[in-house]
Formats: C-alpha cells, sequence, structure tokens
C-alpha cells in the first residue's frame, strides 16, 4: 500500500483517462485534482465536486453537490461549464455520482443530504441534453458503475445498506429488473464502487475502514482494508499499472494498493 497524494480536504471520483492520469476531486476545497508522474495538479472549480466520468473525448465530467448540478472540464481548454442543474423544474438533487453507458448516456444519482427520506432518484441525460428520471424512491443513492456487458447497472444504496443489480435498456432508456442484490453494511453504508473486468465489485464502505469486493451474483469474495475508517471511493486502473486506487476522507489521502485485476475504461 503507498499513498500516492496526502492533504485532501474530502477527495472523491478517481479515474483514469486514456493516457493513465488519475483525476479525482477534492470536494470541500472546491478542486479537481490530476495526478500524473507523481506530479498532482489542482483546479478550482469551485462548488462541491463530487463523482467524475471522462467521456471518449477526454472532457471530465463531475457532479456538484452544492451547486446541485452536472457540470464539465475542458482540460485542452480549461474551461469549466454548467451542463444542466434542473429537472422538471426543479433543482437537482445533490448529484451524487456519474458513469456512461457506451453509448454516451450520462447515468447519475441524486440522494438528497438525508440517509432515510426514501427521494433518491437516479438520472438519465442523453447525448442531446435531454433529461429523464429513470428511478425513484432510492435511499440515498450513491455509487453506480456498470458491468463488462454495458447493460448490467450497480448502485450502492448507503441508506439501506444494500448493493442494487439492475439492467438498463439503452433504447428505451428504462430500468428495467431492479433487484436488491445483497446486503452489504457497514458503520454508515457504501459509497462509491468499481467494476474490474471480471466483473468484480468493489466497494467503498465510508465509515467502516474497506473495500469488499463481491461477484456479480452478490456473492463476497475478499475485503481489503484501508488506512483511515471513510474510504468514499475507489477505481482500477484499467492499464494494469497502479492497480486499485482508494479516496480516504478521513486522512485526506489518495492510496494505491497492488493488483493483477485491471479495471474498465
Amino acid at each position: 500500500m503507498q499513498t500516492l497524494i496526502e492533504g485532501l480536504n474530502f477527495p472523491e471520483g478517481p479515474a483514469y483517462d486514456k493516457k493513465g492520469a488519475i483525476w479525482l476531486v477534492e470536494k470541500e476545497a472546491g478542486n479537481l485534482i490530476y495526478y500524473n508522474n507523481k506530479v498532482t495538479e489542482r483546479i478550482f472549480v469551485d462548488g462541491h465536486p463530487n463523482g467524475i466520468a471522462i467521456d471518449k473525448e477526454g472532457v471530465i465530467w463531475f457532479c456538484d453537490s452544492k451547486q446541485n448540478s452536472i457540470r464539465q472540464y475542458d482540460p485542452i481548454t480549461k474551461e469549466t461549464q454548467t451542463v444542466i442543474n434542473e429537472i422538471e423544474g426543479v433543482p437537482l438533487k445533490m448529484p451524487n455520482d456519474l458513469c456512461f453507458d457506451r453509448v454516451g448516456n450520462l447515468l447519475f444519482t441524486c440522494p438528497g443530504d438525508k440517509l432515510e427520506d426514501g427521494t433518491g432518484y437516479i438520472c438519465c441525460l442523453t447525448p442531446e441534453r435531454q433529461i429523464i428520471k429513470i428511478y425513484n424512491g432510492l435511499y440515498y443513492p450513491n455509487g453506480l458503475a456498470f458491468g463488462t456487458d454495458g447493460n448490467t447497472l450497480f448502485v450502492a444504496e448507503t441508506g439501506t445498506q444494500w448493493l442494487w443489480k439492475m439492467q438498463w435498456n439503452i433504447l428505451s432508456k428504462k430500468i428495467e429488473n431492479a433487484i436488491k442484490l445483497c446486503y452489504v453494511g457497514g458503520n454508515v453504508g457504501p459509497d462509491g464502487i468499481a467494476i474490474d473486468t471480471t466483473d468484480h465489485i468493489y466497494i467503498a464502505l465510508y465509515g467502516s475502514a474497506k473495500i469488499d469486493v463481491y461477484k456479480p451474483d452478490g456473492t463476497a469474495v475478499t475485503t481489503i482494508s484501508t488506512l483511515g475508517r471513510n474510504p468514499t471511493n475507489c477505481a482500477i486502473d484499467p492499464f494494469g499499472e497502479t492497480g486499485l486506487i482508494i479516496t480516504e476522507a478521513e486522512n485526506g489521502t489518495l492510496v494505491q494498493i497492488p493488483t493483477t485485476k485491471k479495471g474498465l475504461l
């Protein structure tokens, strides 16, 4: 285990770009962070940036839970813009995490700020910038990620401490066959998640000092201990070089753990 970055103010949302560089956020400081070849660059974007997803053009998309918006940062032009901040005339409910499907639809969670109110939801933002609410009634939906087939969507529900498994219909833009896959527990609950090329699901258990790994059928595989109590998210290097990286909020670190597994790009 190696610490890549320390002194971070609530790190979240690690992601790899096509060149193997790492992007993450410093939520409480309003920064995006670019890490490459042991060099760290902070990019101030204001608000509370949270989850990150990188599109095919290399543009950084991120949730902003303070500005209730989905925003993007272009590493080439250095420009930041708000893409969307409401649905049906109502502000988004504190967007948390996001991921792209294989045709460019952006799916993201909107949990709000309470674990127990059951009003969280998941949205789809199409490439044409149409926004659709695709699933309702969740108790703080948090991290989400697609499996290797591009249709199976895993969602961490922090409020109930369950991991959901859903089928995403790209054509109809609807969630089908949503089930509670497995109870993962934790002192607070599941936060961010990552998937490797064997469809193992890595779940950051905030408040529990660990990453738990599950098979896609909900069978527990292993537990990876973290240096601090509050892992917020994780990512797996798709190039097989840096292994598993973890953002941890108690100590404010980005940590690397070697593994032979590869992530999805």
